[in-house]
């Protein structure tokens, strides 16, 4: 799924293309985004321009000169496409904003998931990249869940942008098993954690693109390097079920 420098990286890929061009159309071709985009909807956006394109944590939001918000999550394989009007359609197109100037802004996803609403602004917490974010406002959004850390980071009301991949890079640099209750850290864990937190987002960020398993282009120190050895300890990585998805971790040098 992509996670905040994926969408960062997204952003800044579309902006500059569809920033001031007006929406002629609003094509929905999927039913899901026909629901969340009713008629109504639709019309009220024909003719307003995209003034800016901006995120909140994994949320993309398209800001109009009306101060209407298109938000959009592309969950696990969402992405968009700029085009000339002209051009086909790509497949798994789900929706297609039609822009002035000869240009099409699609939303594309093989698995149907991504989504796309109006002035729906989800209620998450504060940007995990935030440099305001400091070691006594992510000790206190931890304090008093029992939940495994690891699960805790990707709760995205307690802090927006992680997903499965950064926070267990995150883990790993800070040094801390993602089976530890999160009230349990104390502040130099805590103090820790979100410096992991920071230098993972910043690999991520120096990557600029979409993630793909089996590639060599997202070398992780954690992620996806089950039964390879640890790059700071030796020990071979291992795995573990948490919330329905694997952690990567190292049973070496992630203990407390």
């Amino acid at each position: 799924m992509p996670e905040l420098p994926e969408v960062a990286a997204a952003i800044r890929r579309i902006r500059p293309r569809v920033r001031g061009r007006r929406i002629v159309a609003v094509e929905p071709l999927h039913a899901a985004t026909r629901r969340a985009l009713p008629p109504a909807v639709r019309r009220r956006l024909i003719g307003r321009t995209i003034a800016e394109v901006t995120r909140r944590g994994k949320y993309q939001l398209l800001v109009l000169d009306d101060g209407t918000q298109l938000v959009a999550h592309f969950r696990l394989d969402g992405d968009w496409v700029v085009q000339g009007s002209a051009a086909v359609v790509p497949p798994h197109a789900r929706l297609v904003l039609r822009l002035d100037h000869d240009r099409s802004l699609i939303l594309t996803d093989p698995r149907a998931l991504a989504s796309v609403t109006c002035d729906l602004i989800p209620d998450i917490g504060p940007e995990a990249d935030a440099p305001e974010l400091t070691t006594d406002t992510l000790l206190a959004r931890l304090a008093g869940t029992r939940t495994p850390i690891k699960l805790a980071l990707l709760d995205q009301r307690r802090l927006a942008g992680l997903g499965n991949i950064y926070a267990a890079e995150a883990l790993w640099r800070a040094g801390i098993d993602p089976r530890t209750p999160a009230k349990r850290l104390d502040r130099q864990q805590t103090a820790r954690l979100l410096r992991g937190i920071r230098a993972a987002l910043r690999d991520g960020e120096r990557r600029a693109g979409r993630y793909r398993t089996g590639t060599r282009t997202a070398p992780f120190k954690v992620y996806d390097r089950a039964g390879r050895s640890c790059t700071r300890c030796g020990e071979a990585i291992a795995t573990l079920t948490q919330g329905g998805r694997t952690t990567y971790w190292c049973p070496g040098c992630q203990r407390g």
